[in-house]
């Protein structure tokens, strides 16, 4: 039997945003549904500038009374939301989970956002997200969002099955749609004010898992990837969004043979650590 392809396999079953990821609830509008309320489709950085302004009048609808904003985009007068959100001292909000990885994206999440979710990316990549992130919070003079990061999951009894495992995903995939995919989203980078973004410099493989899945590099025995995403973890991640090939199966197989690794693995993490990563398909 042939693999599913990644761009069908199931990725999100996360529980609602509410406690670290209990009663969560999402907000996400693309470019048809703009246009279908009649607003307008704006340049890439003047669209975070607007999404910035949305979620700062978000958080004040949430938390506070007799709501007044002026701004280029939005405008309340004496706007009171009833009811409100749960307001507890850990949360005083539903958390704003953002994703993006072009310069006006780190920078708005750094300034707004409680998490920064980025397409897959090595430890280079990672590393140079985060720091960016961390930046804008702190000339923002905020905690700095928390990080999440994409990844595709191989893991094999062997490497050499993992990769062979990889090849065939890719050799089976539908290079019509791949490369109409490519053309459609690379866009996107090239629309930015400095010519980066997502998936900007994503090649063929990359691109077959549409969120650039197998950069991550999650693909090997159980502890190399275990110890994978431990590194992850130093570098600054809190928490991996998962896809994997046969759900059912490989799932199981990864809370059996890799997640007792990753635990183990964190026990032996000095106390300053984070408690653990958390992971979900």
């Amino acid at each position: 039997m042939a693999p599913r392809r990644p761009r069908q396999a199931r990725r999100h079953r996360r529980p609602p945003l509410g406690r670290p990821l209990r009663g969560e609830r999402r907000i996400g509008l693309v470019q048809g549904e703009f246009t279908a309320l009649g607003e307008p489709w704006l340049e890439h950085d003047e669209r975070y500038r607007r999404s910035e302004e949305f979620i700062r009048a978000l958080r004040q609808i949430w938390t506070e009374d007799h709501t007044e904003l002026a701004g280029d985009f939005y405008r309340l007068r004496d706007f009171s939301l009833k009811p409100k959100p749960l307001n507890t001292p850990e949360r005083p909000h539903p958390e704003i989970f953002q994703g993006g990885n072009s310069t006006a994206a780190r920078a708005m999440a750094g300034r707004v956002s409680d998490w920064y979710f980025s397409n897959g990316k090595d430890f280079d990549g990672v590393t140079e997200q985060i720091n960016d992130v961390r930046k804008s919070a702190a000339e923002a003079g905020r905690t700095a969002p928390k990080f999440g990061l994409n990844g595709f999951l191989i893991a094999r009894d062997t490497e050499a099955e993992a990769r062979d495992t990889l090849r065939e995903i890719v050799a089976k995939a539908d290079t019509e749609a791949v490369e109409g995919f490519g053309a459609a989203v690379k866009q996107a980078g090239q629309s930015t004010a400095d010519k980066k973004g997502m998936w900007q410099d994503s090649s063929f493989e990359d691109l077959v898992q549409y969120n650039d899945g197998f950069r991550t590099g999650l693909i090997g025995t159980p502890e190399q990837i275990a110890e994978r995403i431990v590194a992850y973890k130093r570098l600054g991640v809190d928490l991996l969004l998962l896809g994997f090939l046969h759900y059912h199966e490989e799932v199981e197989y990864f809370g059996r043979r890799v997640l007792p690794l990753v635990r183990e693995l964190e026990a032996g993490l000095p106390d300053t650590e984070p408690e653990s990563v958390p992971v979900h398909a």
